[in-house]
């Protein structure tokens, strides 16, 4: 009879979905980079990016260990942000207009809005690493239940540290 810890746990088919074992940590890695740069050339937005950071570290452990909570939780950090991103702040847009300018001219504009771009591409690595991982579970039930707890708690989580720390 499986254990609480172990029914909390996806085994993953590795035959199926392998590169998810690195897909994760190289998504949440990108991001953890964007998030890191961003805090040195912005100051004020510092605890902001290490709260956020945390969220990033805890997807990598959860997704080690197999868990809905932590594939959850990554696709909707993921699909939350870059939709911000995307279609509200339009600073993807901005970030990726900027790099191609770099690229030609060599200068670096608004290093912080660039780091938007990695962090989005981060994210899409992400979003597809996690929904692979627990899409490819073998399972006779996939933990949706955990699923979607794990990405409403990191939604809540997220709110409340927008809400807290973000400078105003």
């Amino acid at each position: 009879m499986p254990n609480s810890a172990t029914t909390t746990q996806l085994a993953l088919a590795d035959d199926r979905v392998p590169w998810t074992r690195l897909g994760v940590p190289i998504g949440a890695g990108l991001f953890i980079v964007a998030l890191t740069v961003s805090a040195v050339v912005v100051p004020p937005i510092r605890p902001l990016h290490f709260f956020q950071a945390l969220i990033y570290v805890a997807v990598i452990l959860l997704s080690r260990r197999h868990s809905a909570w932590g594939f959850g939780a990554g696709v909707a950090i993921g699909v939350a942000w870059n939709s911000l991103q995307l279609f509200v702040t339009h600073l993807v847009q901005a970030g990726t207009v900027l790099f191609w300018s770099f690229l030609r001219s060599g200068q670096v504009r608004r290093l912080d809005t660039m780091l938007v771009t990695l962090g989005w591409l981060g994210h899409c690595v992400l979003i597809v690493s996690c929904l692979a991982a627990f899409l490819g579970a073998r399972s006779e039930r996939r933990q949706w239940r955990q699923f979607f707890g794990g990405a409403a708690l990191v939604l809540a989580y997220f709110a409340l540290i927008v809400a807290t720390v973000l400078p105003r």
